[in-house]
């Protein structure tokens, strides 16, 4: 699959409020079952247009890209205080074992994942931690976001998951994307 990065010559494309028919603020907030002292991760986090939706909810959240470029976008916005800029490719990130509650990707899955990234989600995560990920699914149409070719379909996705010995807590195929929450 995917294995690229979004262009940040496009990076205002990723601040469009349509973003959210896809996934919305709300139902992000809810798979992720966070109180408010959580450490989080936005894995993908582009310009962080989903990040800041989660920052209010959770006491610290790690913005991480492999793109520097899309954190001077950022950068430029303004960044809540809670959180913090990591540039790292997501089969290396720089959190220890178990460091954090719950992680998320939104439109980025397809991007990254593989074995190695998603056995470095597993190790990052305390037990029973949450990785929520809403993508574009391989049964779309290819309407929006990227060719229908360089997307994983809600199965695909899930036996990635369950290889890595996530359990599927809730799913949902919709007509562009899935949604898939689970815990390790």
């Amino acid at each position: 699959m995917g294995f690229h990065t979004f262009d940040p010559e496009k990076a205002e494309k990723l601040e469009d409020a349509e973003r959210y028919r896809y996934v919305s603020r709300e139902e992000l907030v809810d798979n992720l079952d966070i109180s408010g002292e959580e450490i989080v991760a936005d894995l993908g986090s582009g310009t962080g247009f989903y990040t800041d939706d989660v920052a209010p909810f959770v006491g610290k959240l790690f913005a991480v890209d492999v793109q520097d470029a899309m954190h001077d976008h950022y950068r430029g916005k303004g960044v809540p205080e809670n959180v913090s800029l990591v540039t790292a490719d997501i089969s290396d990130v720089p959190f220890s074992d178990g460091e954090l509650d719950a992680a998320f990707s939104t439109m980025t899955f397809h991007e990254f994942a593989g074995d190695e990234q998603i056995a470095e989600i597993a190790r990052i995560l305390k037990p029973r931690g949450r990785f929520v990920v809403a993508d574009w699914s391989a049964e779309g149409r290819g309407e929006s976001g990227p060719p229908v070719d360089e997307r994983y379909d809600l199965e695909a996705a899930r036996e990635m998951l369950e290889t890595a010995e996530f359990e599927i807590e809730f799913e949902s195929e919709r007509p562009e994307t899935f949604l898939l929450v689970a815990s390790c």
